[in-house]
């Protein structure tokens, strides 16, 4: 075959050539030697308007990586793309980045943080449709605490269940846009990050980032070709693991702790005799009066910190209007109870080694005294006990 830059001069030369040899002596054997240049000229075109239509279609094939609607802001230029994460958690914390949702069901370890990007197609047409692939080129220092995952189309992308890690290697590189392929059109997907609630040996806190690679194949219905290489580096901003922290009450079969902006239980009515406990509490007699007891839950998590164990401590911060008639107490067993202490800088201390997930059960004791005369005391009173967990 022609090479097609000799078909692209014949194209242009043979116009002039047949014209240059009308009417002038000798043109018989010009003719005939430009005739059938230009007839060599006209097949080499023939062919060549053939070949070039076939490889155009599937040359062409390209992406680019956009923002979409919703999604994080995806930078840069063809074909590197930057983007970023920001400020994420094991625990999923507080508000995640622009552009960013956060999925914490279904996610054992830790959170999934997730976005939606753009995949606009070009250059696919008549049979050769696009096919996209990927895998991280470039992973994060610490993929243990960091690992991304893929998902599409993005509608679809609202569950754990739904991505799929990338893989690290371009051999195993899984489909973003699967075969048949698609055409030219803009394509939602969806990329997810997971962060590990990992505290101890092997946390991390800091900056990290990494690099997906994009491949663009053409697909006309038998073959794969590649076609187009593009990047994604997760370094604008870059992915920020921050130290969190969670201390969480629950009931345990006693009374009822109820959730709010701060969680609150009641005793309900309670006596010096210990007569007619409310559901869920159990009374004794103590020196002085009766000892109203339930079980209850602490639950401390914590993430990317170096210690595997923190400390739980409380304190009565506010309490209670009458002092000497009701006291709140503390017990690790239901059965040896001591007064929570009052002081902020002398909390009693819960446990020295609460572990990340580990539920604590505790027994919280009301005292209430049965004196009479004039230090007696009926009707309503509170009091607020503030917990503290620390972790190294």
């Amino acid at each position: 075959m022609i090479a097609p830059q000799a078909y692209e001069h014949s194209m242009q030369a043979s116009p002039l050539l047949l014209a240059a040899g009308s009417g002038r002596t000798g043109a018989v054997h010009d003719r005939r030697r430009r005739r059938l240049f230009f007839c060599s000229a006209l097949a080499g075109a023939l062919v060549l308007a053939f070949w070039t239509g076939a490889a155009t279609s599937a040359r062409a094939q390209n992406i680019a990586l956009q923002t979409a609607s919703g999604g994080v802001t995806i930078s840069g230029s063809n074909p590197n793309w930057l983007a970023g994460f920001g400020n994420v958690n094991g625990l999923g914390l507080g508000t995640p980045g622009a552009g960013v949702s956060l999925i914490t069901s279904g996610v054992s370890g830790g959170v999934l943080y997730t976005t939606p990007y753009t995949i606009h197609v070009a250059g696919a047409g008549g049979g050769n449709r696009a096919v996209v692939r990927a895998y991280v080129s470039t992973n994060f220092t610490h993929p243990a605490i960091l690992q991304l995952q893929s998902c599409y189309p993005a509608a679809s992308c609202s569950t754990a269940s739904s991505y799929t890690i990338l893989p690290t290697s371009a051999a195993a590189e899984i489909d973003v846009i699967s075969i048949p392929g698609v055409l030219n059109a803009n394509y939602d997907g969806s990329l997810g990050l997971f962060v590990s609630n990992l505290s101890g040996a092997g946390a991390f806190a800091g900056a990290d980032s990494a690099t997906i690679t994009l491949h663009t194949y053409a697909w006309n219905g038998s073959v794969l070709q590649l076609k187009d290489t593009d990047t994604l580096t997760l370094n604008s901003p870059s992915e920020n693991v921050q130290t969190a922290v969670q201390l969480l009450l629950a009931s345990a079969g006693g009374i009822t702790i109820s959730p709010a902006s701060d969680f609150s239980t009641s005793f309900g009515s309670v006596n010096g005799l210990g007569i007619g406990p409310a559901p869920g509490l159990t009374v004794t007699g103590v020196g002085g009066g009766v000892l109203y007891r339930t079980p209850y839950s602490i639950q401390p998590t914590f993430a990317s910190f170096s210690s595997a164990t923190g400390t739980v401590k409380v304190y009565v911060s506010t309490d209670f209007g009458h002092p000497t008639i009701l006291e709140l107490r503390d017990s690790p067993d239901n059965v040896t109870y001591t007064a929570i202490s009052k002081l902020v800088g002398s909390q009693t201390n819960l446990t020295s080694t609460a572990a990340s997930t580990t539920p604590i059960t505790r027994y919280l004791g009301l005292f209430v005294s049965n004196s009479n005369g004039l230090s007696a005391f009926t009707g309503a009173d509170s009091a607020i006990l503030t917990y503290t967990l620390m972790v190294p």
